[in-house]
């Protein structure tokens, strides 16, 4: 009998061809499956390569044969860990194969926001031209950036930052200040006195109990009204209605998000109706060149 594994979304041809050349291999391939689905797609299945699916206790009870689990990703908020750990599942993700992808990725939407580049498309697609009350860009040189999180990702988005002429502030705990300032950047100890003192806010934690709001409304409230925030790590970081509230009110000037507190995103999600945004559906690591290397590297 061949091992079945169940593809949560088509994988890039380098990855499916690994998978065609094993006579003793069968997949099944989905697309962002809704758990019904996916539960009974893993009723004979022996692995799972998972996106956004959410391995809980229920996919598990539906799994009997899974053995591995791996996800095309660095997180593992997703699954439950202790529950594959009691099971004897093993569960992979794909670390140092999206750095530079999804820094790129928090860059774009920085600059996305800053120079009004969604509102500059539409309006002109829309047969304008200068909009009456001016651009309202603004330059990132020369702004203070809060770099919240200084792991792979981080620490690229904190050099690239400095290379744009910003003033970089970096806030991590498990970084020692020496080590920050060694790197050219400030070491930020005071989270909320930062908050008030940046311009731009770009969030490159791993999601968990104690990372989960990081930013809430008063740390919002904190903010310039002329500040923005940038996300390319997992939605639930911020605290979304009062994300939602701070831009229709005014109190912050926008936002590039690539996560959600819900993804997919369903089509009435309140943050589509907020101003000055940039949004994507969690695709800031899928690039051609970085899609490839997930298969090169396993």
């Amino acid at each position: 009998m061949p091992y079945r594994i169940v593809l949560g979304r088509p994988l890039h041809p380098a990855g499916a061809a690994v998978l065609a050349a094993r006579p003793d291999v069968e997949t099944i391939e989905m697309f962002d499956p809704p758990a019904p689905a996916l539960h009974a797609a893993l009723a004979n299945a022996d692995g799972l390569v998972a996106w956004l699916e959410r391995v809980d206790t229920a996919a598990l009870a539906a799994a009997p044969r899974l053995r591995a689990v791996s996800r095309i990703g660095v997180g593992f908020d997703t699954v439950d860990i202790p529950a594959c750990t009691e099971r004897g599942i093993a569960v992979m993700v794909v670390n140092g194969t999206n750095d530079l992808s999804v820094a790129e990725h928090a860059m774009m939407l920085m600059l996305g926001v800053a120079r009004r580049a969604v509102d500059s498309d539409a309006h002109i697609k829309q047969g304008g031209w200068w909009p009456k009350d001016g651009p309202r860009m603004v330059d990132l040189a020369g702004k203070s950036v809060l770099v919240v999180g200084y792991g792979r990702i981080g620490s690229r988005v904190a050099a690239y930052a400095r290379a744009f002429h910003m003033k970089v502030m970096v806030h991590d705990p498990l970084y020692h200040p020496a080590r920050i300032a060694s790197d050219g950047h400030i070491p930020a100890r005071d989270f909320k006195k930062a908050l008030a003192e940046a311009d731009v806010v770009t969030l490159h934690l791993i999601l968990s109990d104690r990372s989960r709001n990081t930013v809430t409304a008063p740390d919002l409230a904190l903010m310039k009204p002329t500040s923005f925030i940038v996300n390319t790590s997992r939605g639930p970081l911020i605290e979304q209605s009062a994300l939602i509230a701070a831009l229709k009110e005014g109190r912050i000037a926008g936002a590039g998000l690539d996560v959600f507190d819900i993804e997919p995103m369903p089509a009435d999600h309140p943050i589509l109706a907020a101003p000055n945004t940039v949004l994507t559906p969690h695709l800031g690591y899928v690039t051609e060149q970085n899609y490839r290397t997930y298969y090169e590297v396993a």
